[in-house]
């Protein structure tokens, strides 16, 4: 089964045979690929810019979902890293050219040849297809173990939402006990950005446009403080505060006053992908030598080490689990910011058929 994006911009449930998918096949098993049968996979915010073509660079039809976790059914002659059986992670990248600088020093994420999970086209011509589907094939470098000790649909949004906000930490040199950090947006990789951050020992602000999370953040998240960006007084109060902030949101919003809680030398860093400019005055970095950078993702080492970094320190992702055919349902809330905090999909636990007839007699 798979779930199928059109131009109407709806997912459409489609039961197939093995390996088939969009009216054609998953590539034949190469001597380094890995045959996943798909449990679980989460719903990110950037499958609504894939699927709304926000972008401009979505083709249809699309299989999303870069999140995915799932048992090895099969693998290649020269697989040694993997054995059937396993539980392993893919995120959103299955792809790379292995020779440019990035490539060689493990930063894959970076390579300008990348391939994504979906919505792009693999070496062999044919599209490739994410996790809203039975199964997927894929180069086991491009694979993680699940570590003994992680439940695989808590798994899920560390391969993307998780790796995103541990990545520039790491590079940065933002994991040093006791700095102030603030996390700029409440939602899937906002509330990994708190569980991380606390759990490197730092002194965690949220920052959020409206104070209706400010019980969410503090008592069941754990973050030190919280501040409303509308809140002139409190953010003024708040000015050179923070060595970081870790900016999660996803839309167009104003730099300058986020600029301004940093310290000297404070880092802001960009991890919403958003397809129109931003803007701010240059006096706001120079006067403080601070710094506006960005971090996409993680690369496949870092999700291995994020993976065991949360089993370490005991931590998990908020999700809500749904099945296949509540998926489009899930994509609206998330547009909404109605989920705490993660949608996550029951792949292999969905029940095809009556969720197809249904998704239909909805439709019509």
């Amino acid at each position: 089964m798979v779930l199928v994006f059109g131009k109407k911009k709806k997912l459409t449930l489609v039961s197939f045979s093995y390996g088939m998918c969009c009216g054609g096949d998953n590539r034949n098993t190469g001597p380094e690929d890995v045959v996943v049968k798909v449990l679980y996979c989460g719903i990110c915010h950037t499958d609504i810019h894939q699927a709304k073509n926000h972008l401009g660079a979505s083709k249809y039809p699309m299989v999303p979902g870069h999140e995915v976790v799932g048992e090895v059914v099969e693998v290649g002659p020269e697989v040694a890293k993997y054995g059937v059986g396993d539980v392993v992670g893919v995120g959103v990248i299955v792809g790379c050219c292995r020779e440019c600088s990035p490539c060689k020093a493990n930063v894959e994420q970076y390579c300008n040849k990348k391939i994504w999970s979906y919505n792009d086209v693999y070496t062999d011509g044919r599209p490739t297809q994410g996790g809203f589907a039975s199964t997927m094939v894929v180069d086991q470098k491009f694979v993680v173990k699940i570590p003994a000790g992680l439940a695989p649909e808590q798994a899920a949004p560390l391969l993307c939402a998780g790796v995103t906000v541990y990545s520039p930490l790491k590079h940065f040199g933002l994991t040093t006990p006791g700095l102030r950090g603030g996390i700029l947006g409440l939602g899937g990789v906002g509330h990994m950005g708190v569980k991380v951050a606390k759990a490197m020992g730092h002194h965690v602000t949220v920052i959020s446009s409206s104070s209706k999370k400010r019980a969410e953040a503090m008592d069941h998240l754990g973050a030190d403080a919280y501040l409303v960006s509308s809140d002139a007084a409190a953010m003024a109060a708040a000015a050179d505060s923070l060595d970081y902030i870790i900016d999660t949101v996803p839309v167009h919003h104003p730099l300058e006053p986020y600029l301004a809680l940093l310290k000297l030398d404070g880092k802001l860093v960009l991890l919403g992908v958003i397809g129109e400019p931003l803007s701010f005055v240059s006096p706001m970095v120079m006067l403080g030598r601070k710094a506006i950078t960005g971090s996409f993702i993680g690369s496949i080492d870092e999700t291995a080490e994020v993976l065991q970094f949360c089993v370490d320190k005991g931590l998990t992702s908020q999700i809500e689990v749904v099945k296949m055919g509540y998926v489009n349902e899930a994509l609206e809330r998330l547009e909404r910011n109605d989920v705490r905090y993660r949608f996550v999909v029951d792949v292999a636990g969905s029940n095809v058929e009556a969720e197809a007839a249904a998704a239909d007699a909805a439709s019509n």
